[in-house]
């Protein structure tokens, strides 16, 4: 009996369409990183949130000053429990690193620390109501 081709014996199988990511993954993290970031977003948040999250975080550092110092200037609305404010992707980000096992957290911490040191020297003033209210929250 001859065999049957691959291609026949898969033929009435649907054919996985991988959609395109939303945003870019994020560079410099190792690949158990990336494998429990994933199984986190599988399990606590949506697919690509903490990718979201850092995207928009990243931007607010390296993008115009004036999304810094002018609340009035920049797309925020001035509401943190919004989307297009910047503190709930950092406030996102935070979740995401409690959440995650020590050594992953560990490696993703270093990048938005990086982001949050850039953000605090372009800063003029950041406003505190108290200690226990995390900075990002003054954000504009």
């Amino acid at each position: 009996m001859p065999r049957r081709r691959p291609s026949a014996l898969r033929g009435d199988l649907p054919v996985r369409r991988l959609r395109a990511r939303r945003y870019p993954s994020i560079d410099r993290l190792s690949g158990s990183c990336v494998a429990d970031l994933r199984r986190l977003e599988r399990t606590r948040f949506w697919p690509e949130a903490t990718e979201e999250a850092f995207w928009h975080w990243n931007a607010l550092a390296h993008g115009p000053l004036r999304r810094l110092v002018h609340p009035l200037a920049g797309p925020d609305c001035g509401i943190p429990e919004c989307g297009c404010h910047g503190a709930a992707f950092r406030a996102q980000l935070e979740a995401v690193l409690h959440a995650l096992p020590k050594k992953s957290a560990r490696e993703l911490r270093v990048l938005v620390r990086a982001l949050d040191e850039r953000i605090l020297s372009r800063a003029t003033v950041i406003p505190a109501d108290s200690l226990d209210v995390p900075w990002w929250l003054g954000l504009p």
